[in-house]
């Protein structure tokens, strides 16, 4: 992932430090990963793992991501007929599940709302970020605490 996309305003400190961003990834491109979502193997995944050299994991639900991570990295793949609005949790805060929105942190603290009709899935690409890479970004913004 390019990272350098990343800017100061897609930062945020409370309730605890995240990034929260849906400019990170260009939509064409995202839109072709969303297509094929259901076929890793697919050419255009591929190539986004050729591209960035970072590990990634397709999740079917928000429900099966990994919280052994140092870093929590979790890219919305919400599927478009899901037209009702559906919430992540950080520490109490309530984020839009948007799709192709980014949302990187260290905490655990994390949860799935929907608010209404359930759907089968809430898919989410969970990408490998190592701590350093996070300091790092954080360390662009002064943010290091």
């Amino acid at each position: 992932m390019n990272w350098e996309k990343l800017k100061p305003t897609h930062y945020f400190k409370d309730p605890v430090q995240y990034i929260y961003t849906h400019t990170a990834y260009d939509t064409k491109e995202y839109d072709k990963l969303y297509e094929n979502q259901n076929d890793p193997n697919h050419k255009v995944w591929q190539d986004f793992d050729s591209k960035y050299k970072m590990g990634y994991e397709i999740k079917e639900n928000f429900d099966d991501i990994n919280f052994n991570k140092a870093v929590m990295c979790l890219w919305f793949f919400k599927e478009r007929s899901q037209l009702h609005a559906s919430y992540i949790e950080i520490n109490g805060k309530k984020l839009s599940y948007l799709p192709n929105t980014i949302l990187m942190t260290e905490s655990k603290d994390i949860k799935f709302i929907e608010t209404k009709k359930k759907y089968i899935r809430y898919p989410v690409v969970q990408l490998d970020v190592s701590l350093e890479t996070w300091k790092s970004i954080l360390k662009r913004f002064d943010k290091v605490s």
